[in-house]
């Protein structure tokens, strides 16, 4: 769409939103299937009334900030309305791909990525939301809002029915001193906020805690927070790394751990894919001081507490903490070791493809004979995929809920 130059960083349209090809985008990076869309009601309904209040408040393009656009799909049906300089923020790195990718193929430019802190806030007076799952994550965003929007800003949250809650109301009045839930249309429901409060002196995240000696920092967005989730609580007991009392230690199997040792002389690489708040990569680093780790997840929250959290148990010099998307940047036959605690769920939904996606990866950047040691709700069977897509895979541990495999990538 052509849009005049006397309308750039002005409120370009009134009355209906003009026809965007919304069946043009695509999730790519993310995973693609039939009963996946890059879109949603709920990104119309946003855009709908982000326009509506812009024209209404006189709001250019520069004022408004977007949070949670998985696709692109918001930001680039304002952008191509005729608002310029819209900032966006996308936790995840597969969301901030297939914007770059949608805006390129869609020709639409005139938007700048930012992470969520001041710079993606600073001045806005409208904020428009894609409703995340976690509480955290939401408490996160509604404080950071307040903290460095405008005065006047108006927060407009938006997700599907099925997915809403009280609670989430409750979470942005924290925040905010109107919060007004709207009426819902095609299953998804808008929640008006207004009249930004006084924030605390210190932000509600990151928070910390210590479990096993390791301490863990942790982001709103970030899986379990800051404590240690199950699953990577039973890989680390696997592996012998959670303590005297583990797996390895009562049954005498220390395979798994003496497996990852340099045979070689040289320092192992081991990569911790999808990190999360970096608790396997610090604990490794911990056990084998000679081994380089990278630490890589695709989630932005997560990789801020990666950091975070290697800083807190003092190995920043020995683990590396990258955001990408199914070690894109990590060079084929490179790595010794995998890590892996696979997601099952894209968003809301659950669904395999995100654990493929990873299993390929390992697959993709272990040297022949490299090692990928993977845990899993044992009723997910992923046992047969592994020996297909990476090698030889064995049972080395097992709880009534997780599996824990070792896998060797065939030469």
């Amino acid at each position: 769409m052509n849009v005049p130059a006397e309308r750039v960083g002005r409120p370009a349209y009134s009355g209906q939103v003009p026809e965007f090809p919304y069946s043009r985008l695509r999730r790519w990076p993310d995973v693609e299937a039939e009963n996946l869309q890059a879109h949603d009601a709920t990104d119309r309904l946003l855009v709908d009334r982000g326009v509506a209040l812009a024209a209404e408040r006189r709001i250019g393009g520069e004022q408004i900030a977007v949070i949670g656009d998985e696709y692109g799909a918001i930001t680039l049906a304002l952008t191509d309305a005729g608002f310029r300089g819209i900032r966006v923020h996308q936790d995840l790195a597969t969301g901030r791909r297939a914007l770059a990718r949608n805006a390129e193929e869609l020709g639409v430019e005139g938007f700048a990525s930012h992470e969520l802190d001041g710079g993606l806030l600073a001045d806005a007076r409208l904020v428009l939301l894609q409703l995340p799952k976690a509480l955290a994550e939401l408490e996160e965003i509604a404080d950071a809002v307040a903290r460095w929007a405008a005065p006047d800003a108006v927060l407009v949250a938006g997700g599907r029915v099925k997915h809403m809650t009280l609670a989430q109301n409750e979470v942005i009045g924290r925040s905010f001193g109107l919060v007004q839930p709207q009426r819902a249309e095609r299953k998804s429901r808008l929640i008006v906020a207004s009249e930004p409060r006084e924030v605390p002196e210190r932000p509600p995240f990151p928070v910390a805690a210590t479990h096993d000696g390791v301490t863990i920092v942790a982001h709103g967005g970030a899986f379990a927070g800051a404590r240690l989730d199950i699953g990577t609580r039973v890989l680390l007991d696997a592996l012998g790394l959670s303590g005297a009392d583990s797996f390895a230690t009562r049954t005498g199997n220390g395979a798994a751990r003496r497996s990852t040792d340099a045979a070689d002389g040289r320092s192992r690489t081991v990569l911790d894919l999808g990190c999360g708040t970096g608790a396997l990569a610090v604990s490794y680093a911990r056990a084998h001081p000679d081994a380089r780790v990278i630490a890589t997840d695709r989630s932005a929250a997560a990789v801020a507490s990666a950091r975070a959290t290697v800083e807190a148990n003092e190995v920043a010099d020995r683990v590396d903490v990258t955001h990408d998307d199914a070690a894109s940047e990590i060079p084929d036959g490179s790595v010794d070791v995998v890590l892996l605690n696979p997601p099952f769920h894209l968003g809301t939904s659950v669904h395999t493809g995100a654990a493929t996606r990873l299993f390929e990866a390992s697959a993709r950047v272990l040297r022949p004979e490299g090692e990928l040691y993977t845990v899993f709700n044992s009723s997910l069977g992923y046992r047969a995929e592994l020996g297909r897509l990476v090698g030889a895979t064995e049972q080395l541990h097992r709880t009534p809920k997780f599996t824990v495999t070792r896998s060797i990538r065939r030469p």
